[in-house]
């Protein structure tokens, strides 16, 4: 295995995927060395990562830190990279099945070079795993610049019209999210194969056109791929410039936009947030807080902390979150319509959407 020829790919490709997309597609490969020669390599950053966060480092909140067993963690990471690895071929899968519907070639072997090279942004990305609170930022900023690889990808390794390639791309995405909560769901213990088998079926689909409504959660996906080639334009630019700096800077801004859904809201500061952890709540009184702004790439979060105590010493945590600079993650949150609702004896946890 060439190392050298592994990273000066993934940094061209994350650099300027446009230029080396046409390239990728012209190279004559194999499924097997594929993943023997980049695939199983990148593939295990974020699973060694999160063992890495979770049984060595751990998690902590209010002055508790709380790490994964090492058995466990251990089984975890390889379960995880396992799963990654057939997920990437699934994905595979799904792309040259939906070919023809998009008028591109089927080809399975393009079409794993489409999804192992869309999955590199990810893949890096997911080292920041262990970088305290903004670090699942930089995963996420990862993921959402791998829908924009995509997008430039298809015309190339698919051979698909470049004015499909939004429609393609979002069909592809909406079955990659099914799959991603999937493994999620496996790794957590939950057979999920009845879902895989749903989400592959749907990649089957013979429908010879896709309309994407502009003001539907799909439509609005759409348009940040749109936001995403004009961000990429920028990067084309900086890279014929030849100036590693200006590249950089301009990967940086172009994830920082997409975490913004392409605007800069900068969260409230310090003092701002202190009002929303009163003095007294409930009857409890507060014992301690703590108040903070963090900042990535051009998109800040501000989080605050506070403990409350009532006489009988009783304890409260609560915890406020402005995410205003990350607005362009919540929509993709909101379009994936997640709901959940948990109860115990000593209280409960519920996510859910509310005017919008």
């Amino acid at each position: 295995m060439d190392f050298a020829k592994l990273i000066a790919r993934a940094k061209a490709i994350l650099l300027s995927p446009r230029t080396e997309w046409p390239v990728i597609a012209a190279e004559p490969e194999t499924v097997a060395n594929l993943y023997k020669n980049y695939i199983l390599v990148l593939a295990a950053i974020p699973a060694i990562a999160g063992f890495i966060k979770g049984s060595l480092i751990g998690f902590s909140l209010f002055g508790i830190t709380v790490r994964t067993p090492m058995v466990s963690g251990i089984i975890g990471m390889l379960v995880s990279y396992a799963l990654t690895l057939g997920i990437v071929y699934l994905v595979a899968l799904i792309i040259d099945a939906l070919a023809p519907s998009f008028g591109g070639e089927k080809n399975i072997v393009q079409a794993l070079k489409t999804s192992a090279y869309t999955y590199t942004a990810s893949w890096v990305a997911g080292i920041a795993t262990i970088i305290p609170w903004i670090g699942w930022l930089v995963v996420l900023a990862g993921a959402i610049y791998g829908i924009y690889l995509l997008y430039v990808g298809l015309p190339h390794t698919m051979r698909s019209p470049p004015d499909k390639s939004v429609g393609y791309t979002a069909v592809v995405i909406v079955i990659g999210f099914v799959l991603s909560i999937v493994v999620g769901m496996v790794v957590g213990g939950i057979t999920a194969a009845g879902s895989a088998a749903s989400a592959l079926s749907m990649g089957t689909s013979t429908s010879s056109s896709v309309t994407v409504d502009t003001d539907s959660a799909l439509g609005k996906l759409a348009a940040l791929g749109q936001k995403m080639e004009q961000q990429g334009k920028k990067m084309e630019a900086a890279e014929k410039s030849g100036d590693s700096n200006a590249q950089a800077e301009a990967a940086t801004a172009m994830l920082g936009s997409m975490l913004g859904g392409g605007d800069q809201v900068e969260a409230l500061p310090p003092d701002a947030i202190k009002p929303f952890l009163p003095e007294k709540l409930a009857g409890f009184k507060r014992s301690s807080i703590s108040v903070e702004r963090n900042g990535a790439m051009g998109v800040q979060v501000s989080t605050g902390h506070a403990s409350y105590r009532d006489a009988d010493n009783n304890e409260l945590q609560l915890e406020v979150t402005d995410m205003g600079g990350a607005k362009g993650i919540m929509a993709l949150a909101g379009f994936a319509g997640i709901e959940s609702e948990k109860q115990t004896e000593y209280g409960y946890e519920k996510t859910y959407k509310q005017d919008g």
